[in-house]
């Protein structure tokens, strides 16, 4: 892959992170992301599921600051991403996975409007899948082919192993059509 073709895929994982498009991903865009997903899903915020999420959306934010926020200025700018998230989370993907868990498990619950603490990992139905990734800037197309690719064992649900697993590698994977 050349260069241009690399910039631009990291520049795009850079913009899913960066919700409000301020040029630097920090805390707000974390919890405007689950702020848009409990809006969408009609969940409050004051009951489990939204308790969940954004317990989960500090602890994946902590989790990125942590890795890849240099300066500690509580701001993730593109080349703190690149340098942390980026090439450190390529060599350890499993770290990625494990910080973004909560959240994504808290996603899941709210998508699925289930217990978020199930015993059972949590699991929701491809269409709420698919309208979550749109929520959070998927276009169209991409949010569908993504959801139903997700569900691996064709039960019509994601399950959050294979939600996890996907995500992980979509954002530390630098492949060309990763």
């Amino acid at each position: 892959m050349d260069s241009a073709e690399y910039e631009r895929k990291i520049a795009h994982r850079f913009a899913a992170f960066d919700q409000d498009g301020n040029g630097y991903i920090d805390r707000a865009d974390f919890n405007a992301a689950a702020a848009r997903l409990l809006t969408e899903f009609g969940t409050t915020a004051r009951c489990d599921r939204g308790q969940a999420l954004y317990t989960g959306a500090e602890a994946f934010w902590q989790g990125m600051a942590g890795i890849a926020d240099v300066d500690g200025d509580q701001r993730v700018t593109r080349e703190e991403f690149v340098g942390g998230a980026v090439k450190r989370l390529r060599d350890n993907p499993d770290r990625f996975a494990e910080i973004a868990r909560p959240f994504l498990r808290a996603a899941l619950a709210v998508a699925a409007g289930s217990d978020p603490e199930g015993a059972a990992p949590a699991s929701a139905p491809v269409a709420a899948v698919e309208r979550a990734l749109r929520v959070l800037g998927a276009a169209d197309d991409i949010a569908s082919v993504a959801a139903r690719s997700l569900d691996t064992d064709q039960d019509g649900r994601i399950a959050e192993p294979d939600a996890v697993a996907a995500f992980s590698a979509y954002f530390t994977v630098i492949e060309p059509d990763a």
